[in-house]
């Protein structure tokens, strides 16, 4: 997780914990079922805490929830420009269709032409 920017109002240690604990698990769940599932996981949970700290905040500014409030919105703004990891699976295949399996083979052929007398040049191979 990289270092996040310092505001006015720093965050709180145990938002920045929990923060810290989000990412380890996004991870985690990146890992086990996929960059989409745990992007969606972090970002809701994220959303959870954040509209927490946003309530908070109405209640009473002097509590430090400001710093909080500004460190969440920069944790999702993060998540959401994650890119996607380009895996195998990503990747598209080029796939044949029917008209290119066919064989050399089997394709039809044109008449032989007359290529005319050989130049002086070359050996007759007489």
């Amino acid at each position: 997780m990289g270092i996040l920017p310092t505001t006015e109002v720093p965050a709180s240690d145990e938002v920045i914990d929990t923060i810290a604990e989000i990412e380890m698990q996004r991870r985690e769940t990146e890992n086990k079922a996929g960059f989409a599932t745990s992007c969606s996981t972090a970002l809701q949970r994220l959303s959870d805490l954040l509209d927490d700290e946003s309530k908070a905040l109405l209640r009473g500014p002097d509590a430090g929830h400001s710093g909080n409030v500004e460190a969440l919105k920069l944790e999702i703004g993060r998540v959401k420009a994650l890119p996607a990891p380009r895996t195998q699976e990503s990747i598209p295949r080029y796939v044949r269709t029917e008209e290119r399996q066919v064989s050399w083979n089997n394709a039809p052929q044109s008449p032989t032409r007359n290529k005319g007398r050989r130049t002086m040049g070359r050996a007759g191979g007489r």
